[in-house]
């Protein structure tokens, strides 16, 4: 097998400088991070997965230490913000109850993104068995502690959703069989990072393939003497990692076969809100968090679905979204109705769907702007590429593929690259940090019309807003930005740099 590998890059010779990886500083549950609003904690949730009393204990943990919500990841993890900074015991303790800290020296490194429809509608295969063995697998690994806490794992069951998310070791079922089957009968292509084709494992070998290959990057990095995170830290290891990988099998007894011509699929494809059907009879509902953040009472509505109509189940979505499965028809339809009553995104015309933010001010001390406020004022109709708000260059959270790119700067908002720009100064409103913004906004993007008759987003003609239009930093923003943001997203692809 390893002979019809495509020859590896050789490791760089010991003399070379190491790679200048700065010291990982991810946050988790018991490591806080201290933000502007408080501290913060990232709770690790493999798949996404939490059982009622799980999400309860978390609501819990919200109200009673943090700012009362519940903030959602691009990973399928929970944030708590607002938090004291001693609170790290009373924290611990609350979540270890739950069960949501199984082991304390891997919390951080229980990233597993999964397939939040696995088993639920037909094509598909199940791949929480997969989910179980790995994370147990990790936790029982001293090796792993050794991971950053941004090294991710996906597994997905073929439909190609999870493995467009960009994760450093992606299992794919193959051949996939009917839903709610295991994948471990038909098997799994192994990836590594965005190495040029995979590994064919089988199915009941593919959660330790994924832990080897995790070993290998590890191997990797200590070989390049690099602080390397994730993957694409360690510069052209992608391919040597397959080989490094495919022998660390053969070794374990593990076969595997180098399948060329294989790629990751670059559209991830999240789950549509609303209800979905399942071959079983029954339905999941399908609902996203304005801007990825529930209230404690719309966190507490959806565990009282889950457990009183559903499977006792929610799924975490890397959307920033929730999944209930296993309700009736009858129940699925009345509760996606009391849902959308308390506020959550449950379909797919909403103005608020495909639209993202990182925290922004006052959470964050880096940002320019407060762009959940200013979100909220350029909504538009629904539907069209994805958009995100940044309050930094930073761009934290935001998605993967095509979207809008709307990022705050001293100078005002860029739209996917064009400044919308202050005319005047701003006299209201105006925070420390060199907040953007002023009395009115010049955007200096695309007619709305010659937009939507176009691809390219960068053909720029003058849109100026009405005179009562007010800038951003204060929470409200312009005509002319809204307009460049909703004619944005109509195009087929962006063309800004990510």
């Amino acid at each position: 097998m390893l002979a019809a590998m495509p020859t590896a890059t050789n490791p760089p010779p010991r003399d070379e400088p190491p790679i200048p990886v700065r010291l990982d500083a991810c946050p988790g549950t018991l490591r806080l991070h201290m933000a502007d609003d408080g501290a913060l904690a990232r709770v690790r949730v493999p798949g996404g997965v939490l059982t009622a009393d799980q999400a309860g204990a978390l609501a819990d943990a919200a109200l009673r230490l943090g700012d009362g919500s519940l903030h959602l990841t691009s990973r399928g993890n929970v944030q708590l913000r607002g938090l004291d900074g001693d609170c790290g015991a009373a924290l611990a303790s609350l979540l270890d109850a739950a069960g949501l800290l199984p082991s304390h020296r891997h919390e951080r490194v229980r990233n597993i993104v999964a397939s939040p429809l696995s088993g639920l509608d037909a094509g598909h295969a199940d791949v929480r068995p997969w989910l179980r063995a790995l994370d147990g697998l990790l936790c029982a690994s001293e090796a792993a502690t050794a991971l950053s806490g941004r090294f991710l794992f996906a597994l997905d069951d073929g439909r190609g959703d999870v493995a467009a998310l960009g994760a450093d070791v992606t299992l794919i079922a193959s051949g996939a069989g009917p839903a709610a089957s295991s994948p471990d009968e038909d098997g799994a292509l192994l990836y590594v990072g965005a190495a040029d084709g995979a590994l064919r494992v089988r199915g009941g070998d593919a959660p330790r393939a994924a832990l080897i290959a995790a070993e290998a990057f590890l191997y990797a990095a200590a070989e390049s003497r690099s602080r390397a995170w994730r993957v694409r830290d360690v510069p052209d290891r992608a391919g040597a990692l397959l080989h490094e990988t495919a022998r660390r099998l053969d070794a374990a007894g593990i076969p595997c076969t180098y399948t060329a011509g294989t790629s990751l699929p670059t559209d991830a494809a999240a789950p549509v809100p609303g209800i979905i059907g399942g071959s079983d009879g029954l339905r999941a509902l399908s609902v996203l968090a304005p801007l990825g953040t529930l209230t404690a009472a719309q966190w507490t509505l959806l565990t009282d679905v889950a457990r009183t109509d559903g499977a006792g189940e929610l799924r975490l979505t890397p959307w920033r979204g929730v999944v209930v499965p296993g309700l009736c028809q009858e129940a699925a339809a009345a509760r996606l109705q009391g849902l959308a009553t308390a506020g959550l995104i449950t379909d797919p015309a909403s103005p608020w769907h495909g639209v993202g933010a990182c925290i922004g001010r006052p959470g964050c001390a880096k940002s320019l702007a407060d762009v959940r406020a200013d979100a909220a004022t350029a909504l538009g109709a629904g539907g069209g590429l994805p958009v995100y708000w940044s309050g930094c260059a930073r761009r934290c959270g935001h998605p993967q593929g095509d979207w809008v790119d709307v990022v705050a700067t001293p100078e005002g908002y860029e739209v996917d690259g064009h400044l919308v720009e202050p005319e005047a100064p701003r006299t209201e409103g105006v925070g420390d940090r060199g907040a953007p913004g002023g009395a009115r906004l010049r955007t200096v993007v695309s007619d709305a019309a010659d937009m939507n008759g176009s691809s390219d987003v960068n053909e720029s003609a003058g849109v100026h807003p009405p005179a009562d239009s007010r800038g951003p930093a204060g929470g409200r923003t312009s005509t002319g930005l809204a307009v460049a943001v909703a004619a944005a997203r109509t195009t087929t692809a962006t063309t800004a740099t990510r």
